[in-house]
């Protein structure tokens, strides 16, 4: 009896219906076979046609996996353009795994050691970014509301019943501060409850596909434990959700602090909440670097730690309301005196309405954690490409702040007073500056990283990839919570504008983040003109070679037809896409990288002023840098509206969908092993699905209609990433009877260079590896070997030079180039062009169906006899 294949698609970020997926094409007048659903349910399924092909020595089957990430029209577009909120969240998270020299092993990373030190700054970093938006959501609550919006036609302004803020008990003291604590508190919970829904993805678990192999790992994709990590999530969960109470409170807190200093019992209040909310920040920093958060171990308990922190926290909480809600004390100013005049919102000739009546020290904390979010970025790059002793250079400017704050204070012990000219960001400038050169430091990777690669696939961005994601991160985050601040400024002051003369004055850095963004816009705008040169001399290159003849003729050529000549200009278009992609794509990213480090320095430089970027009155040229602050502001308020409103269009629009939904596909492929905040990971569902439903295929019992002696796992696009993502985790009991096809792949030229340690050149051929022939057999019963005589390679890879997201793959496997277009003209009857299929329609292509009829013939020959206790 003739061994049965199954062929088993999985397709890509297009989230390609079933039908299309298995190629079923109606007939004119007929209804035609459709897809049948055999196993799993319609969020992902499996999928046959109800009236396959008998002639077909193959079995297709489809899974459809696209329901986690797109979903039915409206109910999971809105869910996704809210996650898109958070998509800073997920660009850290994807910063810890391209770190260039992950263990192949997590046993064996250690705190100390150079991924170690690595993994635990860009955690660090991940829980400063939570903070990043609890305090734009503390700035709104209780700076704009709490504390400068005192009077009932501000607080009028406000959805909901807030008058009562501006009178009576709740006006006097720093009582409205503890409602203001409303805001971050409510966006903690709305987050919380939005990843307590999501930890079924982690929860998923491969069943039934037999022990993992025994020996060493070779690549961390083999770890059994990479896609079960729902404890590692839910611990993490509670330290972040905890850190953003502690910053919320800290705010209003270290403000009454400051105005009116405790004494007696409020003294004891007020530091016992101090220590309070101190602890579990400690407890939490060394936490970070040990097993409780770094390993993945599936369902583990929350453990004693996470109760202590979150009692710790709470009780740090209450300790500050309680604290806030106190009269006011009688060793400090009046708060009242502190505050904004009544009536500024509508009477702006009131004395004093137009000084910045901010809270006190608001625009400093700002400021402050910009810039040690800034060094720590700095320091990630350095320890990636540089080792951990690289990590002097950017400790000498974290050494620079504190010597240069403590002469500016007047509390380094010996030092003469500083001159009058010393300011602030004159410290601070040259010390980020100085931190930034250690990504300048030579690069020295670590032996884990493998042997030096190619200039087509080595490391992107020169190994500072983890340092240049999550900055974009942070950009991000920047972007969102400098938007959200001006545009909540810009509400309460009934449309006046907070950069001039306003009763509402927003924090002074998000004055300087507008300019920010709007040099950086200019910056991002330069870098695609940049881009479409590029893409215009690489399509006259190409359109060359293709009307060139492939040798000289005796006679001068004939000129090529009107017809021709178009269809040679498209077909250029989509091979100069494919090279502009595959090479220019990530550097050109890396060079606006570049160009927004000096960027930020500035601007947090200007942040540490303590000054406006332009005068509240400009005259002459400051009016044109005020107009520029204004437009920048207002980008910043339509930032995240504009970034959702991508996400609700990204499985819409098909151009969207190519651009928009690769990137956001390939950030939520990965676990949230850092920032567990962050959209799930589709993969956690999707890999362990699909590894059990290829191990049941091929352990049913013979009798059965669905028994498959062999299987062709073939990946589409992200298809082929879970797909390899599979095969690692896969025993070799099974792995010895699976052939891969991978097509439209991004393993080199994306994943290879941005995550070397899964996809490198060394750590992609564990794959090959594990998909080696050389313990088969070929149809006529001699060794499964390859045109040379070496042991065939289990996996066909296929690429159009047409497609700009698919590419050669280097790990020594089969490779097999598609022709795209067929032709350039009719034929068999048609009457049309053929088609550039350029990233789809790869399965209807010849070559493909011709390596999937040779693959079948030899898996026919080469399919052992089942293990006992296997099938």
């Amino acid at each position: 009896m003739a061994a049965r294949v199954v062929e088993l698609r999985v397709h890509g970020v297009s989230n390609t219906p079933p039908a299309d997926i298995l190629c079923l094409t109606p007939e004119p007048g007929a209804d035609g076979p459709i897809p049948w659903l055999v196993a799993g349910d319609a969020m992902t399924g499996f999928y046959r046609s109800t009236a396959p092909d008998p002639a077909e020595p193959v079995a297709v089957e489809a899974y459809s996996w696209g329901q986690l990430t797109s979903g039915a029209r409206t109910a999971k577009d809105v869910e996704r353009a809210l996650w898109t909120a958070l998509l800073p969240f997920t660009l850290a998270n994807v910063a810890l795994h391209a770190r260039p020299d992950v263990p192949a092993d997590p046993e064996t990373e250690r705190w100390r050691d150079r991924p170690g030190i690595a993994a635990w700054l860009i955690r660090l970093f991940c829980l400063s970014l939570t903070g990043t938006l609890v305090l734009a959501a503390t700035g709104i609550g209780v700076d704009l509301i709490g504390w400068q919006c005192v009077d009932d036609v501000c607080l009028r302004r406000i959805p909901g019943p807030w008058e009562f803020l501006g009178t009576g008990w709740w006006g006097a003291g720093a009582h409205s501060l503890a409602v203001g604590l409303l805001v971050p508190l409510g966006l903690l919970t709305v987050i919380g409850l939005l990843t307590w829904r999501t930890y079924q993805y982690e929860a998923a678990m491969p069943a039934g596909t037999g022990a993992p192999d025994p020996g060493p790992l070779t690549n961390p994709l083999q770890d059994p434990t990479f896609w079960c990590g729902e404890g590692q999530v839910r611990r993490a969960a509670v330290l972040h959700l905890c850190t953003g109470v502690v910053i919320a409170a800290a705010v209003p807190l270290g403000a009454v602090l400051v105005m009116d200093p405790p004494t007696g019992g409020r003294a004891v209040l007020a530091w016992s909440t101090v220590v309070l909310l101190t602890v579990p920040l400690a407890i939490t920093l060394v936490a970070l670097g040990q097993p409780y958060l770094s390993r993945r171990a599936g369902d583990t308990p929350l453990g004693p730690w996470s109760a202590l922190i979150a009692v710790l926290t709470l009780a740090g909480l209450l300790g500050t309301i309680a604290l806030l809600l106190l009269p006011d004390g009688p060793a400090g100013i009046p708060l009242a005196d502190q505050r904004p005049p009544d009536g500024c919102t509508h009477d702006g000739s009131i004395p004093g309405c137009h000084e910045d009546r901010s809270l006190p020290g608001f625009d400093w904390i700002i400021a402050w954690y910009g810039t040690g979010q800034a060094i720590l970025l700095l320091a990630i790059g350095t320890v990636s490409r540089s080792g951990r002793r690289a990590l002097l250079v950017p400790a000498a400017g974290v050494a620079l702040i504190v010597l240069g704050s403590g002469w500016l204070g007047g509390w380094l012990p010996g030092a003469p007073p500083a001159p009058d000219w010393l300011s602030t960001p004159l410290v601070a400038a040259p010390a980020v500056t100085l931190a930034a050169l250690g990504l300048l430091l030579p690069a020295t990777p670590s032996a884990s990283a493998g042997p030096p690669p190619g200039r087509r696939d080595r490391v992107a961005w020169g190994y500072r990839g983890p340092a240049l994601i999550a900055g974009f991160g942070w950009l991000l985050g920047i972007a969102y919570s400098a938007g959200g601040l001006y545009w909540a400024t810009d509400w309460l002051n009934n449309g006046a504008t907070p950069s001039g003369l306003s009763a509402i004055t927003p924090p002074l850095p998000v004055m300087w983040a507008g300019l920010a963004f709007l040099v950086a816009l200019v910056g991002l705008a330069l870098t695609g003109l940049r881009a479409w040169c590029l893409f215009v001399g690489l399509r006259r290159r190409r359109l060359a070679a293709l009307t060139r003849p492939a040798v000289a003729p005796p006679r001068p050529p004939t000129p090529l037809s009107g017809h021709d000549l178009r269809r040679c200009r498209d077909v250029a278009a989509f091979q100069a896409l494919h090279r502009l992609v595959g090479g220019h794509a990530l550097r050109l990213s890396g060079w606006f990288a570049a160009g927004t480090v000096p960027l930020a320095v500035a601007g947090l430089a200007g942040g540490l002023a303590h000054t406006r970027p332009v005068p509240a009155q400009p005259a002459g040229w400051e009016v044109a840098l005020k107009t520029a602050v204004d437009i920048g502001d207002s980008l910043l308020g339509w930032l995240p509206v504009a970034i959702s409103g991508v996400g609700l269009l990204v499985y819409r629009n098909d151009t969207v969908r190519r651009s928009v939904g690769v990137l956001w596909d390939v950030g939520t492929f990965w676990p949230r092993a850092a920032h567990p905040l962050a959209p799930p990971s589709y993969a956690e569902r999707a890999v362990p699905q699909l590894q059990t439903r290829t191990a049941g295929l091929l352990a049913l019992p013979g009798s059965h209609p669905y028994k498959a002696d062999a299987v062709i796992l073939s990946g589409h696009s992200q298809g082929a990433v879970i797909s390899a993502a599979v095969i690692l985790q896969m025993p070799a009991q099974w792995r010895r009877r699976i052939w891969f096809f991978s097509y439209g792949c991004q393993f080199t030229r994306l994943y290879g260079r941005v995550f070397p340690a899964f996809f490198g050149p060394d750590r992609l051929r564990t794959l090959t590896t594990a998909l080696s022939r050389d313990h088969g057999t070929g149809p006529d019963g001699g060794d499964a070997t390859g045109p040379e005589g070496r042991p065939e390679p289990g996996w066909t890879n296929f690429w159009r030079d047409t497609d700009p997201l698919g590419w050669q793959v280097t790990a020594g496997e089969r490779e097999v180039i598609v022709q795209d277009p067929a032709a350039l003209h009719p034929s068999g009857g048609e009457v049309t062009d053929p088609p550039i299929r350029n990233h789809s329609g790869y399965p209807e292509a010849p070559e493909y169906r011709r390596e999937r009829a040779r693959v079948a013939t030899l898996l026919s020959g080469a399919v052992p006899a089942p293990r006992a206790g296997t099938g």
